[in-house]
């Protein structure tokens, strides 16, 4: 141990340079230059320092909310291995700078023979973090009118992201994998000098959680439906979507220059869908546009706005800031990115946030133009940096006093999940050993999600997890932002899973450590390639399907008995071909009697492997003798077919 002067220790302990000198002079321990402890005698005196305060404190260690290994072994006078170890005999695996729960430090504690309590001040703490989360109610008086937001949803290839083109007058779709929109998008426009603010939500089945999470941010959804094609199956789950979040719909009938196209049959699978549009007598209103041509845009403008006076939006721009994350990413040169839309309050730069699992100050906000802005007012969507780490989509985020609040909530937050996921990790362990001794094998595919945004890990997620069978479970193990690393690849060797990366590639020296351990890494920019590929290795995981297929079948036509041998069949092939190799059933008056194998083939008096239609053939069964002469032989063999997934 080097050299450590008093002051630090006194500093440590919370005890005075005094205090700590008549302790060492007690002790009997040697110093240096009367300022400093060293080698031995310093870790003697640590030692003895700390038998003290247990005996003083009744072997009672007080902690805060953050135990790591290392602080608990101090607390306890042991060293980090011992603790180590004696976790690994618990089940729980940790390193000497990994935080373990209070529950397992306790456990921890009690096995050295001492108890753990919570400190009291951090409990005050606690209920004071409860107490900032809670989102205090808006007076009347206070609320201001505030723009609307608005949620372009669809079936894939009916024209959202083309009406968008058509509203922001830009053109994001040749920029698009596929020509689809993948990712959540915010814009502001304006008309007549009133703001409105539009999310761009993908169209393709696979985003459904990303297009519910679109709608439920969202005060009115526009509905594009093809005027050539009609209603579709993603229209169907966009109206099921925006009548779930309650909100206003109004109905964009694109592609009206198109030839083919029939605004009114549009509009009679809308009534059967329980959308009556207000030419029909209803209360939808719909518009008739071409984004292509421009045709009619300013009109379905003026309609969102007309629409958004009848609501009567409101908020508060006085109070701490909160609202929703609509996307979030690891940005290569910036660190994490989250493009949040704020719904109450005003969100200044320098401010402390903490959305979900990830705290930290608005270091930068940047809007919908790319420009840096200083503050954003209720229905703005803007992009934040200053995370500590990448967000969930859909996570609410709360402005708090500041930094050290916003860390604390964050970490209690981490806390939780962990205890969570490992909660999650033995219940479904133990659910799966009960499924597999009472259904039979359950054959497990276990998958590695990386993906460029958090919503495209969700939507991979829900897709591939869709595919799981009675006899095959997708099981994704982990889920995250960013490159494919080495820990991933470890992770999948550790748990024998394949890696799927969604926009996103290997690192340098993760694809020599996959080689290496023998982890299949895939990479996609369209989602549906992914699916296609993980049915694929689902279908060699099935177990092959086995059929019967018959190979011929046989008269008997005499018998005889043979000592030694038992009875033998003489027999004319009516058809195909018998074989020595192949199964055997025999049937009596249209009834099986009996399935079995050949115990011998003959052509006269030899031995042959087969016997073609039209001739004679002798046949004696494995312990089965009772044949009679009009009895039919049906030769077939089993053969192992390969299933695919539906």
């Amino acid at each position: 141990m080097s050299k450590t002067s008093i002051k630090h220790i006194s500093e440590d302990y919370n005890l005075s340079e005094k205090e700590l000198l008549k302790k060492i002079e007690s002790f009997g321990i040697e110093m240096v230059d009367n300022k400093h402890l060293e080698g031995e005698n310093l870790q003697l005196f640590i030692e003895m320092l700390n038998e003290e305060i247990r005996e003083e404190k009744g072997n009672v260690i007080e902690v805060d909310n953050k135990i790591t290994v290392q602080d608990l072994a101090e607390s306890m006078g042991k060293s980090a291995s011992e603790v180590i170890m004696k976790l690994m005999k618990m089940g729980t695996m940790a390193t000497i700078n990994q935080e373990i729960s209070f529950d397992i430090a306790s456990l921890v504690c009690a096995e050295f023979g001492f108890t753990l309590m919570r400190n009291d001040s951090s409990e005050v703490e606690e209920l004071e973090i409860e107490a900032l989360m809670d989102i205090e109610e808006d007076d009347e008086k206070d609320l201001v009118p505030r723009p609307p937001v608005v949620t372009v949803m669809g079936h894939v290839d009916h024209g959202k992201t083309s009406l968008l083109d058509a509203i922001r007058d830009t053109d994001v779709i040749s920029g698009e994998a596929g020509g689809i929109t993948q990712h959540i998008g915010a814009s502001e426009v304006k008309i007549n000098g009133q703001k409105i603010v539009f999310l761009d939500t993908p169209g393709h089945e696979a985003f459904t959680s990303m297009r519910a999470r679109g709608a439920q941010v969202t005060d009115i959804a526009i509905l594009v439906v093809a005027a050539d094609d009609g209603i579709m199956p993603q229209t169907v789950e966009a109206i099921n979507h925006a009548k779930a979040a309650n909100v206003p719909i109004i109905i964009a009938i694109n592609k009206i220059d198109k030839q083919g196209a029939n605004p009114d049959k549009v509009k009679q699978e809308l009534s059967e869908h329980g959308l009556l549009v207000e030419d029909w007598g209803g209360d939808v209103i719909s518009v008739e546009v071409s984004a292509k041509k421009r045709i009619n845009i300013e009109g379905l403008l003026e309609m969102v706005l007309l629409v958004a006076e009848v609501e009567e939006l409101k908020a508060n721009p006085n109070k701490r800031a909160v609202g929703t994350v609509i996307e979030a990413e690891l940005d290569k040169g910036r660190g994490p990115v989250a493009t949040v839309l704020v719904q109450g309050g005003t969100l200044r730069v320098g401010d402390p946030i903490v959305a979900g699992v990830a705290s930290g100050k608005v270091r930068a906000m940047i809007n919908y133009k790319g420009k840096r802005v200083k503050q954003a007012g209720p229905s703005t969507a803007v992009e934040i940096l200053g995370l500590s780490e990448v967000p969930f989509g859909g996570d609410q985020f709360v402005e708090v006093p500041n930094d050290k609040t916003a860390r604390l909530i964050a970490e209690k937050r981490q806390a939780l999940q962990r205890e969570e996921m490992l909660k999650a990790s033995s219940k479904i362990s133990l659910d799966a050993l009960f499924a597999q001794m009472s259904e039979g094998k359950v054959k497990d595919l276990n998958i590695v999600i990386k993906a460029d945004v958090q919503g495209s890990v969700q939507a991979v997620k829900q897709s591939l997890e869709k595919l799981s069978n009675d006899e095959v479970q997708i099981k994704v193990i982990h889920g995250g932002v960013g490159a494919i690393t080495e820990s991933d690849v470890l992770l999948a060797s550790a748990s024998n899973a394949i890696i799927i990366g969604f926009n996103v590639r290997p690192v340098s020296g993760s694809e020599q450590v996959a080689e290496k351990e023998s982890v299949d890494i895939r990479t996609y920019t369209i989602i549906y390639k992914a699916i296609e590929d993980i049915k694929a290795a689902m279908s060699g995981m099935l177990d092959p399907e086995y059929v019967d297929e018959d190979t011929g079948k046989v008269e008997i036509r005499e018998t005889y008995k043979i000592s030694g041998v038992g009875t033998v069949a003489g027999c004319y092939v009516l058809s195909g071909k018998i074989m020595r190799s192949c199964k055997v059933r025999i049937v009596r008056d249209g009834i099986i009697i009996h399935e079995g194998e050949l115990a011998a083939l003959k052509r006269f008096k030899d031995d042959v492997k087969e016997v073609a239609q039209g001739f004679e053939c002798g046949l004696s069964f494995v312990n089965y003798n009772d044949i009679k002469v009009g009895d039919i032989v049906e030769a077939y063999i089993v053969k192992a077919v390969e299933r695919t997934i539906e």
